[in-house]
C-alpha cells in the first residue's frame, strides 16, 4: 500500500508534460491481504463454470440381474442370455468392464459460489492497492520498467481509433508489456483446444475509465491483452486474474479522482457502495524489530529469568569428561603436562641409549651376520639352479621320465 499525498496527472499527447496532480484516494491505504484475494477470486472464478454431467443411464443400460448367492461367483448383477462371451459377464458395478463409473457427475452439483459482499469490495480495495506497488506489479511479471509512475495516470485516453490509443500507451512505457503479450500467444494445451477458445495469451494493462460513451472501450478491444473496466464496476477478475495481485493498472484523470467516491477514505464511508468502510490494517507499522526493541515495549516487560539449577540430573564419567574431571581434581592439567612431559623424556632418552648402544664392533658383527645369510641364500639358489638345469638337460636328452626312479626298478 502507499501513502503518497499526490499523484501526477500526464497529458495523452505530452507523455514527458504533467498537466497537473490528483489527490491520492484512500483505497490505496487499504492493507493488502492476498489470502482474501486468492479466496475471492477463485470462489467467484467457479461463477463462470457451466453445469455438465454424464448421461443418467450410462452403463446402465444392460437386462443384467444377479444370480445370488450358491453358485460359487459373485453377487454382482450378470449379463442375461447364453451363447454367447457376453452373457454372463458382471456389470453395472464400477469395477466391472463397460459399467458405469463411480459417482457419476450430476447436473445438479453445487457449481456456484456466494461471497460475502464485503469480502469482495475488501478484496477489490486490496487489488486496487496492491497495483500501485511496483515491486509487486513487476513481479506478476509485467514489463513496466519505463513507465513513469504508479500508479499511472493519464487525462484522457479515448482516443479515436485503435492505432492512436496504441501510440499512447507505447509512449507511456506500455510498449514493452504489450510485445510481452503479442509474443505470449500459444495453442491451449488439452481437448479445450479444439473448443472455443484454442489460443491463450497473458494478461496486459488494464484501463479503468469513468467513460459513459464506448470509445475508450471500442478502442481498446482490438489490442491484445488490454482490458477496460469501469470504475464504478470494478471487480477482482480484472484486477487480480488467477488470483494474483499486481495487475497493471493505468487510470483516467475522472476514473482516479472518483474512487474516494465509490470506495470511500478512512474518514468517511462510500457514496456509492451502502454502509463499506475501507478495511483498516490492523498494524499502523510493519516493523516488528523496531517496535519491540523501542523504549515504551521494554520498559513494560519483565525482566530476564534464570534458571539456576540445584544440582545436574545427569551424571558425568570424570575419566571421560574434563570439566567433571578438573572441577574434582584442580591438578589434573598440570599433571596431564608432566606426563605428557616425562613420556616424551623417556622416547628421547631410549632412542639415545640404543643409539649410543650400537658400538663399532656390534655394528661390523651385524654386517658379517647379514653377508652370511646372504651367503647362505644364495647357495640355495644357486643348488636349486642346477638341480633345475640337470632335469632340463635330462628331458632333453630324452632320458629322464618323471616317476621313473630306481626304486621302482628294483620293484
Amino acid at each position: 500500500m502507499t501513502s503518497r499525498p499526490v499523484v501526477s496527472v500526464y497529458k495523452s499527447d505530452a507523455p514527458t508534460e504533467v498537466s497537473g496532480s490528483a489527490a491520492m484516494p484512500g483505497v490505496f491505504s487499504a492493507p493488502i491481504r492476498n489470502d482474501l484475494v486468492h479466496f475471492v477470486h477463485s470462489n467467484l472464478n467457479k461463477n463462470r463454470r457451466q453445469g455438465h454431467a454424464v448421461f443418467h443411464v450410462a452403463g446402465q443400460e444392460h437386462s443384467a440381474e444377479s444370480w445370488g448367492t450358491g453358485r460359487a461367483v459373485a453377487r454382482i448383477p450378470r449379463i442375461s442370455g447364453s451363447g454367447t462371451s457376453r452373457a454372463g459377464q458382471a456389470t453395472f458395478g464400477n469395477m466391472c468392464r463397460k459399467a458405469r463409473m463411480f459417482a457419476p457427475l450430476k447436473i445438479w452439483r453445487k457449481w456456484h459460489r456466494r461471497v460475502n459482499v464485503t469480502q469482495r469490495r475488501h478484496a477489490v480495495a486490496a487489488a486496487l492497492a496492491a497495483s500501485a506497488v511496483t515491486p509487486l506489479v513487476m513481479a506478476r511479471g509485467h514489463h513496466v520498467d519505463n513507465v513513469p509512475e504508479f500508479p499511472l495516470v493519464i487525462n484522457n485516453l479515448a482516443q479515436p481509433n485503435t492505432k492512436s490509443l496504441l501510440a499512447v500507451l507505447n509512449s507511456f512505457g506500455a510498449g514493452d508489456d504489450l510485445s510481452k503479450v503479442r509474443s505470449s500467444r500459444s495453442i491451449r494445451s488439452g481437448h479445450g483446444r479444439y473448443r472455443n477458445s484454442k489460443y491463450v495469451m497473458r494478461k496486459g494493462p488494464l484501463i479503468v475509465h469513468d467513460e459513459d460513451s464506448d470509445a475508450l472501450k471500442r478502442s481498446a478491444r482490438n489490442l491484445p491483452g488490454v482490458d477496460t473496466c469501469n470504475v464504478h464496476r470494478l471487480n477482482i477478475l480484472q484486477l487480480a486474474p488467477g488470483g494474483h495481485l499486481g495487475r497493471f493498472v493505468i487510470f483516467t484523470e475522472g476514473a482516479f479522482r472518483a474512487l474516494n467516491k465509490v470506495f470511500g477514505t478512512n474518514r468517511y464511508a462510500s457514496a456509492e457502495k451502502s454502509g463499506y468502510h475501507l478495511n483498516r490494517s490492523v498494524m499502523t507499522c510493519a516493523d516488528l524489530s523496531r517496535i519491540i526493541n523501542s523504549d515504551q515495549v521494554q520498559s513494560k516487560l519483565r525482566d530476564i529469568r534464570v534458571n539456576v539449577r540445584s544440582h545436574d540430573k545427569t551424571k558425568k564419567n570424570p575419566l571421560r569428561n574434563t570439566a567433571i574431571r578438573n572441577r574434582l581434581n584442580p591438578f589434573a592439567p598440570q599433571q596431564r603436562k608432566l606426563v605428557a612431559e616425562a613420556d616424551a623424556k623417556r622416547a628421547t632418552a631410549r632412542q639415545a641409549a640404543l643409539k649410543a648402544k650400537k658400538s663399532a664392533a656390534q655394528k661390523a658383527s651385524f654386517k658379517t651376520r647379514t653377508e652370511r645369510y646372504q651367503g647362505l641364500q644364495q647357495g640355495l639358489k644357486d643348488a636349486f639352479q642346477a638341480a633345475d638345469d640337470i632335469i632340463a638337460e635330462e628331458e632333453r636328452q630324452g632320458n629322464y621320465v618323471p616317476g621313473d626312479t630306481s626304486e621302482e626298478e628294483e620293484q
